[in-house]
């Protein structure tokens, strides 16, 4: 496998944490490529101070080398009418596209407890219900196609305090839904964090993982995030994510399996901290470092 069939990004909730303004407030966004393109990144995920429009945001891209690799976009296929969330996908897809990207990132936030301060992301994280489930797998689909339609697909982001978190989670929203048209993202701090384990998920549905995140967790902090029963964003604040290669997971023979699979696309590093500790250039020359270490790209 040529390594050139993979290429590195990264977000910019490192500078400016979108569910969290408030850290970060001071990094502006042309900081935040500039920093990016410097690290030795080559592409970028969408943060809130972005410009949403592509002839305004291409040209700042553009002369950093920078691509848009893809987007965060909140479904509530669960809690609302699901015209709402295509009129939101179809804006948010057609921005993307013009941007370039090949993908859409896709996370169910009905029932979400991921934005709320107070609640516990492990003791009061939601359950579906089976009509839930059904309204979710189909919703997806009907995404999946309005993607394809694009040349596109939608890359599901299993996450810390939604309906989609825990390996049987994944397994059931695998299982209910059709291949061609709901693929995976594979998220490796989301997973640790969660206490699952991220061999055993790529080995699982390496076919239908079109879209990477590189993360990493702070063990300590992790547990005590759960001891204490803390919530998502206080665990970020708390300092629970960091980047590659300065956290408790070993990348070396999840790059084995993702080199073994033939992977094409993006990886990108995202590890939301808090920029007034965790200064986001230097971790992301951190990052850099060692992804370059241990996959020579």
């Amino acid at each position: 496998m040529s390594n050139q069939k993979i290429r590195l990004g990264i977000a910019p909730i490192a500078w400016t944490n979108d569910d969290m303004p408030e850290l970060g407030k001071e990094n502006t966004f042309e900081q935040c490529i500039s920093e990016m393109a410097l690290a030795g990144f080559v592409g970028t995920e969408i943060g809130n101070k972005y410009p949403k429009d592509p002839e305004i945001l291409r040209p700042y891209l553009d002369s950093r080398g920078l691509s848009v690799a893809s987007a965060w976009f909140s479904a509530f296929l669960t809690t609302k009418p699901y015209e709402e969330t295509e009129t939101a996908f179809i804006t948010h897809m057609n921005f993307l596209h013009a941007m370039g990207a090949k993908v859409i990132v896709v996370s169910e936030q009905g029932h979400s407890v991921q934005g709320q301060m107070k609640t516990s992301v492990f003791a009061e994280k939601p359950v579906f219900s089976e009509e839930e489930w059904k309204l979710l797998a189909d919703g997806l689909e009907r995404l999946g196609e309005l993607a394809q339609a694009k040349g596109m697909a939608i890359v599901y982001h299993h996450h810390m305090g939604t309906g989609v978190q825990t390996t049987t989670e994944i397994d059931r929203l695998m299982t209910m839904t059709d291949p061609t048209k709901v693929s995976l993202l594979f998220d490796t701090g989301h997973l640790v964090f969660s206490g699952e384990d991220p061999i055993e998920i790529y080995q699982k549905y390496q076919e239908r993982i079109k879209h990477i995140h590189f993360k990493d967790i702070r063990e300590a902090a992790a547990k005590q995030v759960k001891e204490t029963n803390q919530s998502f964003l206080s665990a970020v604040k708390s300092g629970v994510f960091t980047v590659p290669g300065d956290g408790m997971i070993d990348f070396a023979p999840i790059w084995h399996e993702i080199e073994k699979s033939g992977y094409s696309g993006w990886i990108v590093v995202e590890a939301e901290q808090d920029p007034a500790k965790a200064n986001p250039f230097n971790y992301a020359v951190k990052a850099r470092k060692y992804i370059r270490k241990i996959t020579n790209i």
